[in-house]
């Protein structure tokens, strides 16, 4: 088997043997450079399948080179040697692709095992065919397999990682994968979606809050960010996430910690961030709905899923594991589809997706007779399609406004019986109704207004 090969970049002659003699010691072949600008030229002749570089040096020192491999090979991993001054950038540089960075004296041992990892990523490197990290995600589309031999280097560095896609094209699994894929695999993932909670509980689910920070804070709350120490925080549809949220989140990423609500001090995290979205956010930059600076913090690796459409190679597939899984769950012996089926959903348009797809198939299961599901069934599916379904936050505007309505109303205008009713403070409510449009004066009673 062919020895992973190590690019050392040190000024210093006499580390360079030190950690040239400790690599090939265990499995590694070694090069040297005694300067950034020598690497470089190094790097114009072969490729190694890692480089490991000093941060101090003269000339060009370990950040400028990164910066200029990053721009040259991107996939290249780079680990940087770093002193207790310099922990700060090389902790910025993980999040722009840095693969990792050991402080000095370093730990052998550690050292040893981040080039392991990192050699892995090597073009023919083999992780002995294990697959498992994306055993959720069905797929036989050479544009998919190329996604995740893409996701998979991702998953190795600490960058955040933006996944864009139309909705129900399965961006929490791809994220589950990458997670399951990481070094972080062993710890938390913790999943929440921005759009589903209201603004005012949001910040509290994603930062923590102290017992009595605010009505009905009982009890201290850690928040999804402690909750995943060392792991991953997914945060969905993170462009519907509010403006002021934004602004703590980016400065979460910029520091790596969090004030829980009502808190007086910051408390440590360590995460790595994968965020989605089915949103522009570039056209929501310019309508002023989300920050330019928090996009870049998040979109340091981009992953795009296909939709269903473009990888129609996938529905049979999809459709078979899906029709099993549902079988199991109505107790139906149905052993698959008549030709014309199979045909009809690999031809149909799915402008919801794998989401949509899988509806259609448990409708059919549901109402189907025969050992097979007939083309009529899936025509009737496709042809009957479901009510028209807002968006979550519309929906939960909707009904956030008529909720309040109605308090409005039983309590003829008087806002602190509502707030009392609500469970909420005065000054939320007078928020909420302001955001709604609505005015208490309308709701006294004509005599009383007269």
């Amino acid at each position: 088997m062919k020895k992973p090969s190590i690019l050392v970049v040190d000024d210093d002659a006499s580390l360079r043997e030190l950690i040239t003699l400790r690599l090939e010691a265990n499995g590694f072949r070694v090069e040297t450079a005694d300067s950034g600008e020598a690497a470089l030229a190094q790097l114009a002749v072969s490729r190694p399948d890692a480089v490991l570089t000093d941060m101090q040096m003269s000339g060009m020192d370990g950040m400028a080179l990164f910066n200029a491999i990053r721009a040259r090979d991107p996939a290249l991993p780079v680990i940087v040697l770093t002193a207790h001054g310099t922990i700060p950038d090389a902790v910025a540089a993980t999040q722009q692709g840095l693969f990792g960075y050991l402080t000095k004296p370093y730990d052998a041992a550690t050292l040893i095992d981040l080039l392991k990892r990192a050699t892995r990523l090597a073009p023919g490197a083999s992780d002995g065919g294990d697959e498992s990290w994306h055993s959720e995600i069905i797929t036989a589309s050479p544009v998919m397999e190329a996604l995740l031999a893409e996701a998979k280097l991702a998953a190795q560095s600490e960058a955040s990682l933006l996944i864009q896609g139309e909705s129900g094209t399965g961006k929490e699994l791809l994220a589950r994968a990458i997670h399951h894929a990481s070094p972080r695999s062993k710890k938390p993932f913790v999943a929440i979606n921005c759009g589903a909670i209201p603004a005012e509980l949001l910040e509290s689910e994603l930062f923590g809050h102290v017992k009595g920070a605010f009505t009905g804070a009982t009890r201290d709350h850690p928040g999804l960010f402690q909750s995943a120490q060392g792991g991953t925080v997914f945060l969905d549809e993170i462009g519907d996430m509010p403006i002021p949220l934004q602004v703590k989140l980016l400065r979460v990423l910029q520091e790596g910690e969090v004030r829980p609500v009502g808190a007086t001090e910051t408390r440590a995290v360590n995460v790595r961030i994968l965020s989605a979205t089915h949103r522009n956010l570039e056209e929501a930059i310019a309508a002023g709905e989300f920050r330019e600076d928090l996009y870049y913090r998040l979109n340091v690796v981009n992953l795009t899923l296909p939709p269903l459409r473009e990888r129609r190679e996938d529905i049979p597939l999809l459709a078979q594991h899906f029709l099993a899984a549902l079988t199991e769950k109505y107790g139906r012996r149905i052993r698959g589809f008549a030709p014309d089926a199979l045909d009809m959903l690999t031809a149909a348009d799915w402008p919801g997706n794998i989401r949509q797809l899988n509806n259609v198939l448990e409708q059919c299961v549901a109402l189907c007779t025969t050992s097979t599901i007939p083309d009529s069934l899936v025509a009737r599916a496709l042809r009957d399609k479901p009510a028209e379904i807002q968006p979550l936050a519309e929906a939960r505007a909707a009904f956030e406004r008529e909720y309040l309505i109605n308090l409005l109303k039983l309590t003829r205008g008087q806002v602190s019986e509502v707030a009392r009713l609500a469970g909420r403070n005065r000054t939320e409510v007078y928020r909420l109704l302001q955001r709604h449009g609505l005015t208490p004066a309308l709701f006294k009673d004509r005599d009383e207004a007269g």
